[in-house]
C-alpha cells in the first residue's frame, strides 16, 4: 500500500470567486505580512506590493520565527519561490491575473497531495514520498495563483489533537511555543496566528478545523458534508467522517478560501450541487432576537477543565449585549451512545490501514494510538455497524429538533486549555481519567457525526493567555447562515484583534 492509496488524492479545477475591495497604496503596512488575505489579494492585483515583496517579507518571517512555532515543513529554497513570484508580477504586468490568490504564498496540509512537494503525513513510512499531482482543493487552490512554500505540520497521519510526530517534531501554539497548536491542523493554525502564512487550508475528521483554530485564536471550518469534494481511491459512499475546509485569520479570508475550495465534482458522487455564494453576497445578521442554543458541556456529561465554560460564556455574554437570545438546551440522546457511535466509526474508517499493520517492519513504525485504532476493527460485525448508522441517524434527528427552536447551536470547541506540546495527550480531565486518547476532545464528535456546518471561533482567553474557542453549529447546508452568523459574531467581539507576542528563533 503507498502512501496516495492510503489517504487517497486527485487534481480538480478552481472556481471564481469575487475579488476584494479596493485597497489604497498608503494602506499597506510596513509589514506586508500584517495584511488580512483578502486585503493582501487586493494589494497584489492593484500592484501596490510586488509578489516578490511579499514572498520576500513572509520568507523572512518564517526564518525568524519558524525555528521556535515549527508550523511550516517541507519548505521550498527561498530561490526558486523568488522566481515564481517573479513569474507572478510578469503575468501581472502582462494583464494575466491568475485568480484572488495570485502570487500569494501557501503551505498545504501535510497531509494532502501537491504536486512536487513532500507528503510524508508525519510518518517515517512516508517520509521523503513527493508527490505526482494535486488532490482535488490543492489544485482549485493552485488555479487561484498561489505559490506553494511547503506544508503545514500534523500529527502522525492526523491522528490525534496534538501536531507532533517522528519526522517533523511538534508544532507550538501562536500565543506559547511551549503548548501544543492543536491538530492536526496544528501547522496552518500556527501559521496564521504568527503571520507566517496569510491563509491556511485544513482537514477535520475529529476536531481538526476547530481544535487547531480554537488553540490559536483564528477561525477554523468544518463545511456541511459534501461541500468540499474529495476523490477517494477507494470507497466514495461510506468513509464520510472528514472532510477538507478553510482556515483564516478572520471570517471574510475564511468564506473567500471556501469559495475555492467548495463546488461540485462528478468524480465525488455526494459532493453538493448548490454553489457557495461569492463574498458579496453575505449580508451580515442582525442579532437581535437570533436564537442561540448553548449545550455547553451536555448538562455535565463533558468534563471540563476549570476556566473553559467561563471563558465561553464570557463570549456568549458579549454577543447578547448586541441582541441575541442565548439560551441553554440540551438533545434529546443520551452522549454516551454517541461517543461509542464515534469509536465504531472510527475503527472502521482506519480498518484501511491494516496492510501497514499486517507488515511487522512497517507496524513498528506506527504510533500505539493507531495501532489501537486499527485493532479496534477486528471482528467487528456487521450487526454493529449498522447500529450505529442508525445512532448516527437518530442523533441527527435531535439536532435537527433543536434547530425548530434554535438559529444556531453553540458548545465550546476544546474540553482544555492548551497544554504542554510535550505531553502527547492529557490523560485526565478536572479529575476523570481520559480512557482514549483522543476521548479529551469528545465535545467534536457531535459536529463530525452530524455532518453539519460547524464554525470555530474564538471565545477569548484565561488568566494564563490560553484561548479558546466555540463551535457553532448550524443546518445543513446552510454554510452561508452559519458563515453570516459569524461575521456579526466577529463585529460584536475583539478577539480576533488580539494577536500573540512573538518569540523570535533569531
Amino acid at each position: 500500500m503507498d502512501r496516495r492509496e492510503f489517504l487517497g488524492g486527485t487534481t480538480g479545477v478552481s472556481i471564481a470567486l469575487s475579488l476584494p475591495v479596493q485597497i489604497l497604496a498608503n494602506d499597506v503596512p510596513a509589514d506586508i505580512t500584517d495584511l488580512g488575505a483578502s486585503q493582501l489579494s487586493a494589494a497584489i492585483k492593484q500592484q501596490h506590493v510586488t509578489c516578490v515583496e511579499v514572498m520576500q517579507a513572509y520568507l523572512d518571517r518564517i526564518h525568524r520565527y519558524n525555528p521556535v512555532y515549527n508550523a511550516i515543513v517541507s519548505m521550498v529554497d527561498d530561490d526558486s519561490l523568488l522566481a515564481q513570484a517573479g513569474l507572478a508580477d510578469q503575468a501581472l504586468d502582462n494583464d494575466e491575473y491568475r485568480g484572488w490568490m495570485h502570487g500569494m504564498p501557501h503551505a498545504i496540509k501535510n497531509l494532502s497531495d501537491a504536486k512536487g512537494l513532500e507528503t510524508s503525513s508525519g510518518s517515517p513510512i512516508f517520509a521523503g514520498t513527493v508527490a505526482e499531482d494535486d488532490d482535488l482543493h490543492v489544485a482549485r487552490i493552485r488555479a487561484q495563483g498561489a505559490i506553494f512554500i511547503g506544508k503545514t505540520n500534523t500529527p502522525e497521519f492526523g491522528l490525534g489533537s496534538q501536531s507532533y510526530n517522528p519526522v517533523h517534531g511538534a508544532t507550538g501554539a501562536a500565543y506559547d511555543p511551549s503548548l501544543t497548536a492543536g491538530g492536526s491542523s496544528g501547522g496552518a493554525a500556527c501559521g496564521m496566528a504568527t503571520h507566517m502564512l496569510p491563509i491556511a487550508d485544513g482537514s477535520d475528521m475529529m476536531g481538526s478545523l476547530r481544535n487547531p483554530g480554537a488553540f490559536n485564536n483564528v477561525v477554523g471550518y468544518r463545511p456541511s458534508q459534501g461541500r468540499v469534494p474529495s476523490v477517494p481511491r477507494g470507497d466514495f459512499f461510506y468513509h464520510q467522517l472528514s472532510t477538507s475546509g478553510p482556515m483564516g485569520r478572520n471570517v471574510e479570508d475564511t468564506i473567500r478560501l471556501l469559495g475555492t475550495m467548495a463546488g461540485y465534482d462528478s468524480r465525488d458522487p455526494l459532493s453538493r450541487r448548490d454553489r457557495v455564494p461569492e463574498f458579496d453576497q453575505y449580508r451580515q445578521p442582525d442579532l437581535s432576537g437570533y436564537r442561540i442554543g448553548w449545550m455547553g458541556d451536555y448538562n455535565g456529561y463533558l468534563p471540563t477543565e476549570p476556566g473553559v465554560l467561563d471563558v465561553c460564556e464570557d463570549a456568549l455574554r458579549s454577543i447578547t449585549s448586541a441582541g441575541a437570545l442565548v439560551t441553554p438546551c440540551h438533545p434529546d440522546y443520551e452522549m454516551e451512545r454517541l461517543w461509542q457511535t464515534w469509536l465504531t466509526f472510527r475503527h472502521w474508517t482506519l480498518s484501511d490501514a491494516k496492510a501497514l499493520y499486517d507488515d511487522p517492519a512497517l507496524r513498528a513504525q506506527l504510533k500505539p494510538e493507531f495501532v489501537w485504532e486499527i485493532e479496534g476493527s477486528f471482528d467487528m460485525s456487521a450487526q454493529r455497524v449498522l447500529k450505529s448508522g442508525r445512532d448516527r441517524a437518530d442523533w441527527y434527528r435531535a439536532l435537527l429538533t433543536l434547530f425548530d427552536s434554535y438559529d444556531i447551536l453553540a458548545l465550546p470547541t476544546a474540553q482544555v486549555f492548551p497544554f504542554s506540546k510535550d505531553i502527547h495527550w492529557p490523560k485526565e480531565i478536572d479529575g476523570k481519567e481520559m480512557d482514549t486518547y483522543h476521548r479529551w476532545m469528545e465535545v467534536v464528535i457531535s459536529g463530525t457525526l452530524s455532518g453539519l456546518p460547524v464554525i470555530n471561533l474564538p471565545a477569548g482567553f484565561d488568566s494564563a493567555g490560553r484561548p479558546m474557542g466555540m463551535q457553532f453549529m448550524g443546518r445543513m447546508g446552510e454554510d452561508k447562515k452559519v458563515l453570516e452568523f459569524a461575521l456579526a459574531y466577529e463585529a460584536a467581539t475583539d478577539y480576533l484583534q488580539q494577536r500573540p507576542t512573538m518569540q523570535s528563533g533569531v
